[in-house]
């Protein structure tokens, strides 16, 4: 028979596994996440070690002869306070433990995301993923890794994957912001991953909050789920689907029953249901069809509006994704209405111009939207929105340049010849939206070499005088704007139509709206630079008195536009120089010039100075100014650009060699080592 345990010794052990489970709260309590139940165990902690710290002291005081003068019976007290200390030496020795397995693993960790990111710069995205895997098996919070990884993913169009790392990234935004400090050249994958973080986290939040609605018994989320029940009975009359689909779009009223359709397989009716994709994807479509897909469309804009998630499983939907373009060239009306409002919920935000790139093949969405010019309704208008926001994408414009020449451009040239019978304020964005597009070098290049495109414009600018309508004169502004942007270009047609270009923007300084007047000196200030000949037509038209007269008058972008324009003329024509000097009395306008804060216009005035100094007498007219003091400024250095400097260096030289007296005013002020080292740009220029 066992012998019954010493009660004394049961209740001892007793208190000692108490103080165990104690402690055991208190360690779990210092790696809590929650910051007041940290702070707490960390004051107990301190609590706790001052009082043993006290007993200690006391011990210390007592006679340290006494051995131990208690009877065994009580030595199992001893016995509890030998385990507690004994298992308090554990934890620490097993802290230290794991300090070292960490550190260990960290610099295993750190050598395996150096392999994957190798991997990774060599385009070798599945190894380096696999590498930063393998260094997450080391090290399961190593923020990097997960980064890392989710970039790999992104890469190889694993988005779900992706997003998985992303997800972990809920747990410590923190992370992403600290990386970011230290490697600033991440900023465009944080702003990946932490968008696809943003996102999970907003679909996650918001079935939450349908699900609660859905089973507190609420109305409106029960009939959204009724009412997609009805719609899945199969075999009904066209009417019935299309009825019960205009009710369910008014059901949605908000965020809590656009999740609610996608919880409930709401886009599922399209392919579980032959009559509705039947009548969604004919190709001719009976009224009744066509009535179908205007409702359909309409709900897809109820369940999808400011919903990202809905967008992203809308589009992915192999029939919507296949009959979006479609619908826009061959479907009715109104058809072509609700499709324009449904894509305009996509492209007016970075996520849905994103997913519309991604899944969709927008080569010839150019040309497609650009057609819509042609309609006299609002479908111009929408249309021209849609397309101002996809030009913001530079895949848009990749795709765009494939086909460009071919399909967009000369269905663009037809509108501009036929600006007085299309819909005029859709002409002027859609040429505004050419001239953005030019900003890629590809496209521009096509356009600046056609010359039909050209011609059409120089059309365009033609009419302007007969048709004053405030809304034609926005197309004559926006052509003019586009021309600028196409001149960055050289080619032999801009070199053959150089003197009709000039010719129509000189009528144009005469204009009324000074919108137009500036753009039109800005078209010179470049097309002269193509021919010779545009100049001295130009020059013959009395160019030079007009730009004296608008740099007179101010205006820094005009005045910029009219001393390149001055300084192109004085260049090759010793008329214009002429001209200046007689326009110009003592060169008090371009003297002006010389102190703007401008350095595009002090340079210009400087070259344009220099370039009418050598008619006689136009330097000895400057004796008295302070010419001087104001070239040598600028050629001793205080300009930033060197070609500003060249040109007060060259202006200096010449007036000194054309009126010598200018040399004793360099002398005084010490500048004659400016004016030796300028003679070189004198001699070459």
């Amino acid at each position: 028979m066992a012998a019954l345990p010493d009660p004394q010794q049961e209740a001892d052990f007793q208190r000692f596994l108490r103080r165990v489970d104690d402690i055991s709260r208190l360690v779990q309590g210092l790696s809590s996440a929650d910051s007041a139940v940290r702070d707490a165990a960390i004051a107990e902690t301190d609590r706790r070690l001052r009082e043993r710290q006290g007993s200690e002291q006391s011990a210390a005081a007592a006679d340290r002869t006494v051995i131990n003068t208690r009877d065994p019976v009580r030595g199992s007290v001893n016995a509890e306070a030998v385990h507690t200390e004994g298992f308090l030496a554990a934890l620490e020795k097993d802290a230290k433990e794991r300090a070292k397995r960490r550190k260990r693993n960290e610099r295993l960790a750190n050598a395996l995301k150096e392999k994957g990111n190798d991997a990774f710069r060599k385009g070798d995205y599945s190894t380096a993923a696999q590498r930063y895997t393998d260094g997450l098996q080391k090290l399961k919070d190593m923020p990097e890794l997960y980064t890392n990884r989710a970039q790999a993913y992104l890469k190889m169009h694993e988005y779900g994957k992706a997003i998985d790392d992303c997800k972990w990234a809920l747990k410590s935004r923190q992370c992403y912001q600290n990386l970011l400090q230290i490697d600033p050249q991440k900023e465009s994958l944080f702003k990946d991953c932490m968008n696809e973080v943003n996102l999970e986290e907003k679909r996650m939040q918001e079935e939450d909050r349908a699900m609660k609605a859905f089973q507190s018994g609420k109305h409106a989320a029960l009939s959204i789920k009724d009412l997609l029940q009805k719609l899945d009975r199969p075999d009904q009359n066209i009417l019935y689907y299309i009825g019960g689909i205009q009710v369910l779009t008014g059901a949605v009223k908000e965020c809590t029953e656009q999740t609610l359709f996608r919880t409930n397989n709401g886009f599922s009716i399209i392919n579980d249901n032959e009559v509705i994709r039947r009548g969604f994807c004919a190709e001719r479509k009976s009224t009744a069809e066509v009535d179908l897909c205007v409702s359909l469309l309409s709900l897809w804009q109820a369940v999808c509006a400011g919903n990202e998630e809905n967008q992203r499983l809308l589009l992915t939907h192999p029939d919507v994704n296949a009959q979006l373009s479609e619908l826009l060239c061959s479907g009715g009306v109104e058809i072509q209405k609700e499709t324009l409002a449904l894509i305009a919920l996509y492209s007016d935000n970075e996520n849905g111009r994103r997913l519309l790139v991604r899944h969709q093949d927008l080569s010839r969405w150019l040309q497609i939207l650009v057609m819509f010019v042609n309609s006299t309704d609002a479908r111009a208008s929408s249309a021209m929105s849609i397309l101002s926001d996809l030009i913001q994408e530079e895949k848009f414009k990749a795709q765009c340049r494939l086909t460009f020449s071919t399909s967009a451009l000369p269905l663009f040239t037809q509108l501009l010849a036929s600006a007085k019978l299309v819909d005029q304020a859709a002409l002027a964005h859609c040429i505004g939206i050419m001239g953005n597009l030019c900003a890629d070098a590809a496209i521009r290049v096509q356009m600046a070499e056609c010359n039909e495109c050209w011609q059409a414009c120089l059309q365009l600018v033609d009419g302007c005088g007969d048709v004053g309508t405030p809304k034609y004169r926005e197309c004559v502004f926006a052509v003019l704007g586009l021309m600028m942007n196409l001149l960055l270009e050289s080619n032999s047609v801009i070199q053959c139509l150089a003197v009709d270009i000039s010719g129509r923007c000189m009528s144009l300084l005469r204009d009324q709206d000074g919108r137009i007047v500036t753009r039109a000196i800005g078209v010179l200030s470049r097309i002269l630079a193509a021919s010779s000949l545009a100049v001295e037509e130009a020059v013959k038209g009395g160019v030079v008195k007009k730009m004296i007269k608008f740099l007179k008058a101010g205006g820094q972008t005009t005045s910029s536009y009219a001393l390149k324009t001055l300084s192109i003329c004085t260049r090759g024509s010793r008329q214009a120089q002429e001209e200046v000097v007689k326009s110009d009395k003592k060169f008090s306008v371009l003297l002006k010039l010389l102190d703007s804060e401008n350095e595009m216009i002090v340079g210009n005035a400087a070259f344009c100075l220099g370039q009418c100094l050598v008619v006689p007498g136009a330097a000895t007219s400057l004796l008295n100014s302070n010419i001087v003091m104001a070239l040598l400024k600028h050629a001793g250095g205080d300009a930033a650009r060197t070609s500003v400097q060249e040109n007060a260096a060259i202006a200096l030289g010449k007036l000194c060699v054309a009126e010598p007296r200018h040399i004793f005013q360099l002398r005084e002020l010490n500048g004659m080592a400016i004016l030796n080292s300028s003679m070189k740009y004198v001699h070459s220029s």
